[in-house]
């Protein structure tokens, strides 16, 4: 059998780098010896530019957070699995093997994907290395010691104490607890001299990559689908054909963070031109309503209370966001009191499709002394939303003030009846829709006006919520 020389199969191996995965998986299986040696500096040929790690961020400081985010098949994954692995083995070499947290949208796809995936730890591991997944732990041993401990964002609470060296995020804009998870995510990496955190996602428009891109410390890589020259041309050729400039393509092939969402009832500019600009009128509101939409459970989902007025001229406003996460029905209850009373509310217009006449008994408990009038849901949030969106677009609703978190779910509801928004429902814009519906309807006797304007500034909308 002939000999090869290591400059041969250096050349050998150039030439299979450009074969697709699979294809390459094929020729790579079974080396041994040698060649396994020079197969093991393959990544290096193999990368993309797009999947290096950056040097520093755009003002040259150490980079914290790294932000990939590329379209599918762009080779996310396997950037994230030889970014772990770089750390492990420069935490072994050093005598210090790290903790490593991998988070991802459920532990299904964290295992799939990220430990067992083609592109994941195992496949990334060098002769000699192993990735041990230890599935009754939930924890992946690496050979030197390290070990890498997986969560999903369905389970927030369960980073909360846990302490780590650095972080691989998969897929962050489809967490189901996008917030949360992070935050209980950054709190525990404080481990080791230079904590990081690789976030590798396709890109959607929530509100926590707005947040993560304006943090100090943060570097950012962008790539497209067609980037990735070692993935299948055919595949590249018939995406493109099919979802090429389409909103759609420009999320899922090129990366693009695009804010609006395709079919929005609301649209970012929409929602801009709707703000009040200046001060409210001085003649007050001839009617203020507080619209409730509770949670399902405890812990849950936000429980929505948005108040909104009719001005002296017809016009609607969105005066307040006072929802609150994470209470029991006694305190979502008092804050919806506190909210009435504060803006001297004629009526809270309550869903009761989540604990039915226990809404108005748990309402009149806290205090809230006024109309308390029960809705039922009978139709899709979209639906519901759309004559509400209708107004807005008229110029006959608007938001008098900034409103973030009640924006992004706005902007997140389309009109095919999905939703698109930061967590799992618009709990916020389905309260002012019921609130907003019911200052629609006509008045059931004569308006009293009031004075309201202490309670606007108070409240902070006059600035920002």
């Amino acid at each position: 059998m002939r000999r090869y020389s290591e400059a041969e199969m250096r050349a050998l191996l150039l030439e299979a780098a450009r074969l697709p995965d699979e294809a390459l998986e094929r020729f790579l299986r079974g080396l041994r010896g040698p060649v396994r040696r020079v197969v093991e500096e393959l990544w290096a040929v193999r990368s993309h530019r797009g999947q290096e790690e950056p040097p520093s961020t755009a003002s040259g400081e150490p980079w914290r957070v790294w932000l990939l985010r590329a379209g599918r098949g762009f080779g996310k994954t396997r950037a994230g699995a030889e970014w772990v692995w770089a750390r492990v083995r420069e935490g072994v070499a050093a005598g210090a093997p790290p903790r490593i947290a991998l988070v991802g949208a459920n532990i299904d796809d964290v295992v799939k994907v990220m430990i067992e995936g083609p592109g994941g730890l195992k496949a990334a591991a060098l002769e000699g290395e192993e990735a041990k997944w230890v599935a009754s732990r939930w924890r992946v041993d690496f050979t030197g010691g390290a070990q890498a401990f997986a969560f999903s964002a369905e389970r927030p609470e369960k980073l909360r104490g846990p302490e780590h060296d650095f972080a691989w995020c998969d897929e962050l804009a489809k967490w189901a607890h996008a917030d949360s998870t992070w935050d209980n995510l950054v709190l525990g990496l404080r481990r080791g001299e230079r904590p990081r955190v690789l976030v590798t996602t396709t890109p959607r428009p929530i509100a926590l990559l707005r947040r993560i891109r304006r943090l100090e410390g943060f570097v950012e890589t962008i790539g497209r689908t067609r980037d990735n020259p070692h993935s299948a041309e055919e595949f590249r050729r018939a995406v493109a054909e099919t979802y090429g400039g389409t909103r759609l393509g420009r999320q899922e092939l090129d990366g693009e963070l695009i804010e609006d969402v395709a079919g929005a009832l609301w649209t970012r500019e929409g929602l801009e031109g709707s703000r009040l600009s200046g001060t409210l009128p001085r003649d007050g509101m001839r009617r203020v309503v507080v619209g409730v939409d509770p949670p399902a459970s405890v812990g849950g989902d936000a429980c929505g209370i948005v108040v909104c007025g009719e001005g002296s001229d017809g016009r609607l406003w969105v005066l307040a966001d006072c929802s609150v996460e994470g209470m029991r029905p006694e305190g979502w209850a008092r804050a919806a009191a506190a909210a009435a009373e504060a803006w001297s509310a004629d009526r809270v217009i309550a869903e009761k499709n989540n604990g039915g006449d226990m809404v108005e008994s748990v309402l009149r408990g806290a205090g809230a002394y006024l109309p308390v009038r029960l809705v039922s849901a009978t139709r899709g949030k979209a639906v519901r939303a759309e004559p509400v969106a209708a107004l807005f677009e008229a110029g006959k609703a608007g938001l008098a003030g900034a409103f973030p978190k009640l924006e992004d779910e706005m902007a997140g509801i389309t009109h095919a009846g999905g939703y698109e928004g930061p967590g799992r429902s618009p709990d916020r814009a389905d309260a002012m829709v019921w609130a907003m519906t019911e200052l629609a309807r006509p008045a059931r006797a004569e308006p009293r006006v009031r004075s309201f304007q202490a309670a606007w500034i108070s409240s902070g909308a006059a600035g920002s919520s």
